[in-house]
């Protein structure tokens, strides 16, 4: 099967998720900056949302320019990795809305622990159809920003209960991680000329 059809499909969730996400932010009641207090957590959560979007969204095309077609098993595998990003609007919304409370921040915590599994697990089903030493099995190599991602979230839920902060520092930190992006494919096909 082709790729195009899943791209697209892909390209439209997460821009829907993305619509839904902005839908959450109210007007602040009030015309001075003061006004701007009580919604400051939902734009926060929301600014923190849109960018884990974008570096999905981003590392998504890098992962399929590398695939050359898809079968059944990346299908859903995509399919799992969108479910859990279509989550984080209502974990994004219940956590600014609450101010950065401990379980909502704990819930946030562990939809972004699911989507990086779930990537992981999308990344696994393309190297299993295209074979390990395909172009993305070479580009993903040790996968350590993935590994260590994964530990940080899973960090990040009982933390939550700790300091609701230092979660969020740590959300802000895989975040950083993986803003400037990934480059390993990006080589991996300069190198092979695809």
């Amino acid at each position: 099967m082709q790729k195009n059809r899943l791209e697209a499909f892909s390209d439209g969730v997460l821009a829907i998720i993305i619509t839904i996400m902005v839908l959450d932010l109210r007007v602040p009641q009030g015309t001075d900056l003061t006004a701007l207090k009580p919604v400051l957590p939902v734009f926060l959560s929301y600014v923190l949302s849109f960018v884990i979007i974008g570096i999905y969204w981003n590392n998504h095309h890098h992962l399929f320019h590398s695939t050359k077609q898809v079968s059944g098993s990346i299908l859903w595998a995509n399919m799992h990795l969108l479910f859990w990003l279509s989550i984080l609007p209502f974990a994004t919304a219940w956590m600014g809305e609450n101010h950065l409370a401990s379980m909502p921040t704990a819930i946030y915590g562990f939809v972004l622990l699911m989507a990086s599994i779930a990537f992981y697990i999308l990344q696994r089903a393309i190297i299993s159809q295209q074979g390990h030493d395909s172009l993305l099995a070479e580009a993903i190599g040790s996968d350590w920003k993935g590994k260590l991602s994964l530990v940080l979230y899973i960090a990040s839920i009982p933390l939550a209960f700790v300091s609701p902060w230092i979660a969020n520092g740590l959300f802000i930190l895989v975040a950083s991680l993986w803003f400037i992006p990934d480059r390993r494919i990006e080589r991996a096909i300069g190198k092979h000329g695809d």
